[in-house]
């Protein structure tokens, strides 16, 4: 295959780029704005693909974040390429207060209180999760029964919290990157086409002096 790559990565070579790319988060951050900002838009519309993607980064859908993203976008006629690039606000660095962000505000909003350590840890009640997930489907080619109990936990006091508490933070820090980013757009377009256009000058004047050049070699003044 053409886009097959000639040393295929171990799985814990993909886990690790994954956690800490090879050129480091600050790399990878500075490579996904320089990207975002050539973007060949108008600056508000970029701006509001990018409140669709950071928006996206605080729901629980991990795995669907794009999708959610560009939906999201669609509707808000942003631009879905900067919606995809913008999930990148959500990774592995910011989950965690993006997920203690979303909880705590969802149990709020809810008006009840995290009980972490009482029953069961934070990531407990997701092992507990996983494992209903795991047994109920052996149960479905066995005699065992099914049980959902702990997936039922996870629901109420895990997924449907964080998908209501991550409205409010995911608004507030789109909204924030909307209008941090549209100026900042706004000046670099207005400065990439500054240099575009010298660039163009300069490549027609040498042209235009080149031209005169060859027409004076061909035709030297009189008295040459």
């Amino acid at each position: 295959m053409v886009f097959k790559r000639r040393d295929p990565k171990s799985w814990p070579r993909a886990l690790v780029d994954f956690l800490w790319p090879r050129g480091g988060w600050a790399r990878a951050f500075h490579y996904v704005k320089h990207r975002m900002r050539r973007l060949p838009d108008s600056p508000e519309r970029i701006a509001r693909g990018i409140f669709a993607g950071v928006f996206a980064s605080f729901t629980p859908f991990y795995g669907f974040h794009f999708f959610i993203a560009a939906g999201l976008a669609t509707l808000m006629r942003g631009n879905i390429i900067a919606s995809l690039m913008a999930t990148f606000f959500g990774n592995p660095l910011t989950y965690v207060p993006i997920g203690v962000a979303a909880l705590s505000t969802g149990h709020w909003i809810l008006g009840d209180t995290m009980e972490e350590g009482v029953h069961r840890s934070f990531g407990g009640k997701f092992i507990d999760a996983g494992a209903d997930l795991r047994d109920n489907f052996t149960a479905m080619f066995t005699d065992a029964q099914a049980d959902w109990t702990r997936l039922e936990v996870f629901y109420d006091e895990i997924f449907f919290p964080y998908m209501v508490g991550g409205i409010l933070p995911g608004i507030f820090f789109g909204t924030l990157c909307y209008y941090l980013s549209v100026p900042v757009i706004r000046v670099y377009q207005k400065r990439r086409k500054g240099m575009i256009k010298a660039k163009l000058e300069a490549i027609k004047t040498k042209a235009a002096a080149k031209a005169d050049a060859k027409r004076n070699a061909d035709h030297p003044p009189a008295g040459e």
